[in-house]
């Protein structure tokens, strides 16, 4: 009897020792389980963090694309601006030459002088004259104030320049005064 008596306390012994076992295992399951949940939610964070900060980038990137691309215009916007109100001034001058008898004379190689540097000026900014004597009528570059029937011109070839035209870049500062064959 004891022999069972022994087996039964082993028996119990085994059986708290199986039941402590098994609340081990229970806890650390559960403990893994809540870890993997905060990995996963920690992971979710970063992923969304990364997101955010990809976004943010991107922004940046597009403002100061944006931004760069303001600053030329404006820039582009004040040359032409400039250079629309001295264009009078140059137009002065070539009347002033056209208008000189003596080429010899000191004052007129002066104004030459002048005139030169005002359009090297222009051309260092990216200013150019519109071409317009021989060239075909094009309204976005030249201005008819005149027309004329003109055998010895083709249909709507310029034949006179009255004022001379000025462009930056693609965009016209001011379009030329032009007389247009028929």
């Amino acid at each position: 009897m004891e022999e069972n008596k022994n087996m039964t306390e082993e028996e119990k012994i085994i059986d708290e020792c199986e039941e402590t076992i098994e609340k081990a295992d229970e806890e650390i399951l559960e403990e893994f389980n809540t870890s993997e949940d905060e990995l996963k939610e920690a992971i979710a964070k970063a992923d969304e963090y990364l997101d955010k900060y990809q976004r943010t980038l991107a922004e940046f990137d597009n403002f100061r694309k944006r931004t760069s691309k303001e600053k030329a215009s404006m820039y582009d916007d004040g040359i032409r601006d400039t250079v629309l109100k001295l264009l009078p001034v140059v137009d002065n001058f070539e009347r002033a030459i056209s208008s000189c008898q003596n080429t010899d004379d000191g004052f007129y190689k002066g104004i030459e002088m002048i005139l030169k540097q005002f359009k090297e000026i222009f051309t260092s900014m990216g200013v150019e004259e519109i071409p317009a004597v021989g060239e075909k009528f094009d309204p976005n570059l030249h201005s008819a104030v005149a027309h004329e029937d003109n055998e010895e011109y083709g249909e709507n070839e310029i034949m006179v320049e009255m004022l001379k035209g000025y462009k930056h870049k693609d965009k016209v500062i001011r379009h030329s005064m032009v007389k247009v064959a028929n």
